[in-house]
């Protein structure tokens, strides 16, 4: 009881500090990356030399105009939570895409909690318990702190696409 009550206190304190930074900077001993393990946003990803990927990867995509649209109406209603490896091949694919998509509809960044892993798939602190985090990049939405679906290393069709299908199969605002 008295873990689960830590657990319950540390997962509200961390989704009340959000767009703020709170990692460490190590190297990975598999390709030398550096890696970013903890709370980090875009802005700061944006700011470091070695993650050009994520520059070049949002500058490279262009997401269905249509799609957007929609999410520009209904993500808003939906926060996000990131767990991606700056190590991580799938994470310099899908994190670009992402970040492109949101910006191109729009959506408040504020909105979105990002989680640094590790290769054993470890945050600075508990987040990758809380959230069960096997693989990365992990794209969680959720709705007044309830998980509403994920998005795991890949999509099925697109990013948008798939960030549109878990809002469409959004159970919690439906009679």
């Amino acid at each position: 009881m008295m873990r689960a009550l830590v657990l319950i206190t540390l997962l509200l304190i961390s989704m009340t500090s959000r767009a703020q930074s709170d990692f460490v900077r190590s190297y990975d001993k598999e390709n030398g990356s550096l890696v970013f393990k903890g709370q980090v946003n875009f802005d700061t990803l944006k700011t470091e030399a070695s993650f050009e990927w994520l520059k070049k990867g949002a500058e490279a995509y262009s997401p269905d105009k249509e799609t957007l649209r929609f999410l520009q109406e209904k993500l808003p209603a939906f926060d996000l939570v990131i767990f991606m490896g700056t190590w991580c091949e799938d994470s310099h694919v899908l994190l670009p895409k992402l970040y492109k998509t949101l910006q191109s509809a729009n959506y408040p960044l504020s909105q979105c909690n990002m989680y640094g892993v590790d290769r054993a798939k470890t945050t600075k602190y508990v987040e990758h318990q809380l959230y069960q985090i096997a693989f990365v990049p992990t794209i969680i939405l959720t709705k007044k702190n309830q998980e509403i679906g994920r998005i795991v290393e890949n999509v099925k069709q697109s990013i948008e696409a798939d960030l549109a299908d878990l809002i469409r199969n959004d159970k919690t605002s439906k009679p």
